[in-house]
């Protein structure tokens, strides 16, 4: 992007940021967006939650910001990707800002980068941290798009630090294997600040990391806990062992399940509540707010069930890890008398070890083509299928049409599953009829 902009419309400049430069491509680094923010003179002045991981980040941003919410806290939200329209990555206690706000913040950042070049997501986020400054949030929780260490929300720092889960994706960026993933990861941790890790066993690098830099690690098994009970119940505890910055024991009983579905969700929701007795001393709440927001938490996409018949299960997953956690949330259900997948994912992920993962929770396959620059021809994800040995696929134009076969093939008692990608959910979430 070297030559001036100018625009009014949101529209126009997300058209302009995917055309720039770097051609919407990833372009890892602090540096360049580390010296607009300096130029902006962007600095949080609220605590700051910053969530890394595989797996399960997106929905620990949903339960803090539902909790603070309720809480009657202002909490500032950014993540990515999004499912039908940008400002959902940009979000005040938990709606999409509007699109001025939005518009403002990059008009403000064009006038401060001069001819520093800065990739989309870089736009963003210093476009989140600018609108939730403007408006005075009590809290921002920033999502990691990328990584850790170079991803741009790493030019701020944490007060708090959440790594969900290690595990292989974009192994061009991060690596190829769980160390060096571990290690990207890590590189959101600051001196004498906690960081949260649920990823069991805790790999080396990210607690060699944590050492070396001076963080306060406290890791699932041995800081905190959670227990499922009866009666739809759950119970947390917060014992760190090891901390240099808390002592004593916490506890949170008779907690409702939360309203976000599958096995791995109790997990994500430990996390959040770690991460809310971190900061107890500056943003205190009670637990009428935590049993509040565990209810009314949403996250759209995300082992999202669908009211009515068939049973309709959306789920953005689209790696190994994310497929592990689909398979452990199907075997739980109900029996269904015919399983299907509506399908597509991008070229550039691991669809045969997703397939293999997965295959025998369904006994038929809707696939369609993304119709992406990432995107598969519907020849070459054939192929995919035929190396699993899946031979129960029908072929579509589009996820939409797949969809909508199935749907018209499902009995009451059926269970269809779409799954795959941000892009295959949305095209499905984009239906006049949802």
């Amino acid at each position: 992007m070297t030559e001036k902009f100018h625009a009014t419309e949101l529209k126009r400049w997300l058209q302009h940021l995917e055309q720039g430069v770097t051609g919407g491509q990833i372009d890892m680094g602090l540096t360049r967006v580390g010296t607009v923010r300096e130029r902006m003179g962007l600095q949080p002045h609220c605590p700051v939650v910053i969530v890394g991981g595989t797996n399960g980040k997106g929905s620990v941003c949903a339960y803090l910001t539902q909790i603070y919410r309720e809480a009657g806290y202002r909490v500032g939200t950014l993540t990515s990707p999004h499912l039908l329209r940008f400002n959902e990555r940009i979000a005040i206690n938990g709606q999409p800002v509007a699109d001025e706000l939005i518009v403002q913040a990059f008009e403000r950042i064009e006038a401060e980068r001069g001819n520093t070049v800065l990739t989309y997501f870089e736009f963003n986020t210093l476009a989140a941290v600018e609108v939730f400054d403007q408006q005075k949030v009590d809290i921002m929780v920033l999502e990691v798009g990328l990584g850790g260490r170079l991803d741009a929300v790493n030019v701020f720092d944490a007060d708090v630090a959440v790594i969900t889960s290690v595990d292989l994706d974009h192994e061009a960026y991060l690596g190829n294997t769980i160390e060096k993933v571990a290690f990207e990861k890590a590189g959101i941790m600051r001196r004498g600040r906690p960081v949260i890790c649920a990823q069991l066993p805790v790999p080396e690098s990210l607690a060699a990391h944590a050492e070396a830099v001076g963080a306060d690690l406290l890791l699932l098994g041995r800081d905190f806990d959670y227990h499922k009970l009866e009666m739809q119940q759950w119970s947390y505890r917060f014992h760190p062992q090891n901390s240099q910055l808390f002592v004593g024991e916490h506890a949170r009983h008779a907690l409702p399940i939360p309203a976000l579905r599958g096995n791995f969700q109790l997990s994500n929701a430990a996390c959040a509540l770690t991460a809310l007795e971190c900061l107890s001393d500056r943003l205190p709440l009670d637990i009428g707010a935590i049993k509040r927001g565990l209810l009314r938490v949403h996250h759209p996409g995300r082992f999202q069930v669908l009211p009515g018949r068939p049973l309709t299960i959306l789920d953005v997953g689209h790696n190994p890890h994310a497929a592990r956690a689909l398979r452990n949330s199907l075997i739980t259900l109900p029996y269904a008398e015919k399983r299907l997948a509506v399908f597509s994912m991008l070229a550039d992920k691991d669809i045969e070890g997703v397939l293999e993962i997965v295959k025998d929770q369904f006994d038929s396959w809707y696939i369609a083509p993304l119709h992406l620059p990432r995107g598969l021809t519907i020849a070459a994800l054939e192929e995919k299928f035929a190396r699993q040995h899946i031979s129960a696929i029908t072929t579509y134009a589009s996820v939409a049409e797949a969809y909508r076969a199935a749907l018209s093939q499902a009995g009451e008692n059926d269970r269809i599953v779409v799954f795959g990608s941000f892009h295959t959910v949305a095209e499905i979430m984009d239906l006049p009829s949802l």
